[in-house]
């Protein structure tokens, strides 16, 4: 849990006195504990992710890198860093190192995490849609309670996670959601006052929550106003929709070019296809509330959940 000690590059020390050592065997020693290069899993515009096996425990581990291109991405690379060590949680995902390094004048911030194998919960409903299958509505409130659980613990600490997704959710081969990519979090509430306040956090929404998942008090921030934990109650929503569906309920909205900010004004619709219960067609629609002040907070929405798993009819069979 704690930062690196040290870190070599080519057995030439780097800056934060510390020392890196990658060899030519497609190695990196951290923290004075050696790890072997696997494969690159996945890549993205400023980070990228490749899977390690420590030399010891013969353990897998994934080593997020995130390119560090000025002192704001460094901070917010250090805030990512910070909100993992924040959390000790079944449901938020953990991480077991972390440091900068400095390499040819450019800044890595490297987050080593554990390993999930199943993947997200997207690759798992892709999987789902291209087998014409569904989800279990007992696997969906099993996985959905995690979630829940996840998230409660980080409004109860005051903060919110601000880019909810299936991609940002993991599963173990038990189907334990694991919350990850933590580098949007901020403090739960947000006073704004006045116009330029407001446009500020309106221009970092349209940056970092991304947009068929950011609710809608997050797309015209108004010049007076809290914006507070609930945004995330919206994302939940959308989570849930796309457990069900097997795609976001705004998804095919921005696919098609049209505005996702006039679509989140109007109530979700449920097609009328949807084979689930009618408990948990309305937990969604509770859920999904347009008007942040009648959206239900984290505590309510895990005690449905809970009632709804103790009542379950399990209709569905069909799993991954």
């Amino acid at each position: 849990m704690t930062a690196l000690k040290s870190l070599a590059l080519n057995n030439v020390p780097v800056k934060m006195g510390q020392t890196l050592c990658i060899c030519s065997r497609g190695s990196i020693t951290i923290d004075n504990k050696k790890y072997y290069f696997v494969q690159k899993l996945d890549e993205g515009g400023f980070s990228y992710v490749d899977l390690v096996e420590g030399a010891k425990d013969g353990r897998f581990y994934a080593l997020k890198k995130i390119l560090c291109h000025d002192r704001e991405g460094r901070q917010e690379a250090q805030t990512e860093m910070e909100m993992h060590q924040i959390f000790n949680h079944p449901n938020i995902l953990s991480i077991v190192a972390h440091t900068f390094v400095d390499r040819g004048g450019k800044t890595e911030a490297w987050l080593l995490l554990p390993y999930i194998g199943k993947g997200s919960l997207w690759s798992v409903l892709e999987k789902l849609r291209d087998k014409g299958s569904l989800m279990s509505e007992k696997q969906i409130l099993q996985i959905f309670r995690g979630i829940c659980s996840g998230l409660k613990t980080m409004h109860e600490k005051g903060y919110a996670h601000r880019d909810l997704k299936p991609t940002n959710v993991l599963l173990d081969e038990d189907d334990r959601p694991f919350l990850m990519d933590l580098g949007s979090m901020n403090r739960a509430r947000i006073e704004v006052r006045g116009t330029r306040e407001a446009m500020t956090i309106q221009d970092w929404a349209a940056q970092r929550c991304t947009i068929s998942y950011r609710a809608p008090e997050l797309f015209n921030v108004e010049s007076h106003c809290i914006i507070d934990e609930r945004t995330d109650i919206w994302s939940l929503g959308c989570v849930l929709y796309c457990m069900m569906m097997l795609e976001g309920p705004y998804d095919m909205v921005f696919q098609k070019g049209d505005s996702v900010a006039l679509a989140v004004q109007n109530p979700v619709t449920i097609p009328q296809s949807c084979s689930y219960s009618g408990s948990l067609k309305m937990l969604l629609s509770s859920i999904m509330m347009s008007n942040p002040q009648e959206r239900p907070n984290i505590h309510w929405v895990l005690d449905q959940v809970q009632d709804l798993q103790s009542c379950s009819p399990n209709t569905q069979t069909n799993m991954v």
